[in-house]
């Protein structure tokens, strides 16, 4: 990829206000937050090893005091800044947010009724704030991405969802597999293989990267017996060649922004913070991690996401930037 390419997530802080079923960091009071002062130095490490994009996660960015100031670092950088949110206090920071340099904005939205999306993420009010946040940030120029996780629950609701968000003028829709420790089954392979037809072909929205459960027959079956979802389709993973993560509380980078949330991150990532609390994002230890999991990820993974599936056959395709937020 050319200079100012690549991506870095910085997980900011932990702690979350919503009470989601499928996330760690449900109802997280946890107290660390990462110092703006800390970012301007590891993220003027990155921009030379390529960066021009950073996304903050959590837990809750906006649960962070100095979010605005974290913006401001990175925008200043300069790179094109965004962050993922529940969507609970845009309304009322869109404006904010984009005074400070936000980009983008990527808004976890589970359903397209209110009802079952406050269900599924057990916050009351959730689904109303997250759409008059999205109007919002649409207002004050920021571009605005929504992520779904899909699964047995809401698998029928996607095509109506997809509806609803291109009406709302949302432009990226990442629809990515529902990964739990339990198995997960789906009573009817054939009703969701009609429903992600209907979300990939029909009036709504179309997702970035792969169908949840597989482009291919080879991918759906591993998906519907396994639980697998789908890979890049190889030989080697390329996003490994374009994103880190970096857990900023226990200071470890991730070759890919999915490895992080394995039950053992520590076997995946390298520690790259010192003692003293310098950085070295370019360490050895981080350099196996990465060309192993290029190498292998294709063939071992068993939770890549549907979008960094479909960004790695991208980059396979073509050796130039893709366009502008295609991770």
């Amino acid at each position: 990829m050319m200079d100012n390419g690549k991506y870095l997530f910085v997980r900011v802080l932990e702690a979350c206000n919503a009470d989601c079923f499928m996330c760690g960091f449900a109802l997280s009071r946890d107290r660390y937050r990462l110092p703006p002062d800390e970012f301007s130095t590891l993220l003027s490490q990155a921009k030379g090893l390529g960066v021009g994009y950073v996304r903050f996660t959590g837990g809750e960015p906006l649960m962070h005091k100095e979010i605005l100031s974290l913006i401001r670092v990175g925008s200043e950088m300069p790179t094109q800044v965004s962050l993922i949110t529940n969507g609970f206090s845009l309304p009322l920071m869109a404006r904010d947010l984009a005074q400070a340099g936000l980009n983008q904005v990527i808004v976890s939205i589970d359903a397209a009724y209110a009802a079952q999306h406050d269900e599924y993420r057990n916050t009351p009010g959730l689904f109303a704030k997250a759409f008059s946040g999205i109007e919002e940030a649409l207002r004050h120029s920021i571009s605005v991405r929504v992520n779904t996780v899909v699964g047995p629950h809401n698998y029928q609701d996607m095509p109506m969802l997809g509806r609803a968000l291109k009406e709302a003028g949302v432009s990226h829709w990442e629809l990515s597999a529902l990964k739990l420790s339990s198995e997960i089954t789906y009573p009817d392979r054939e009703d969701v293989l009609r429903a992600g037809e209907e979300v990939f072909s029909g009036s709504g929205l179309v997702p970035m990267g792969k169908r949840w459960y597989g482009d291919t027959e080879e991918e759906q079956d591993r998906y519907f017996d396994q639980g697998i979802p789908p890979r890049p389709s190889g030989p080697v993973c390329r996003v490994t060649d374009d994103v880190m993560y970096l857990d900023a509380k226990a200071g470890y980078l991730f070759p890919c922004s999915l490895l992080p949330h394995r039950s053992t991150p520590a076997l995946y990532g390298a520690q790259v913070r010192s003692a003293d609390g310098t950085y070295t994002l370019d360490s050895p230890k981080f350099e196996e991690r990465r060309q192993f999991f290029r190498q292998n990820g294709a063939s071992i993974c068993t939770g890549c996401s549907s979008s960094a599936a479909g960004y790695s056959d991208d980059r396979a395709l073509s050796q130039e930037n893709l366009p502008a937020w295609s991770y």
